[in-house]
């Protein structure tokens, strides 16, 4: 069976740079700005890392929204295998340039929950 480790978390946040200071200087995670994306990254160290989005109902980013990212070899099979088990697509998956490609589901109890798959290095 392929594993399929969590790879990353997103709280949303208000001010995604001003969550990054909260973070960071709560636990000592080092953070990294992405203004392109209105998004700032963590480094959990041993622990998984993540992000901050900024809470957005056109995107689809609401308050308190807590997104697990999992990762898969192929997002296209595991979005047809969660939507053949009761699963809504959220997002198509989409390329984020030099990292890889992710895209979102709802399950069927609700809960927002994104798939990963990354990039082969030197790609």
């Amino acid at each position: 069976m392929t594993k399929h480790p969590i790879v990353h978390v997103e709280f949303t946040a208000n001010d995604p740079a001003a969550a990054g200071k909260f973070y960071g200087d709560l636990f000592g995670w080092p953070i990294t700005p992405v203004p392109q994306f209105d998004y700032a990254m963590f480094d959990a160290g041993d622990g998984v890392g993540g992000g901050f989005p900024r809470i957005s109902a056109e995107h689809g980013y609401l308050a308190g929204d807590v997104i697990v990212y999992v990762s898969t070899d192929d997002i296209d099979d595991s979005l047809a295998k969660a939507k053949s088990l009761g699963a809504t697509d959220l997002q198509p998956k989409m390329e984020v340039p030099g990292m890889g490609w992710f895209a979102l589901f709802r399950d069927p109890s609700g809960n927002r929950v994104g798939l990963w798959t990354a990039a082969a290095p030197g790609s």
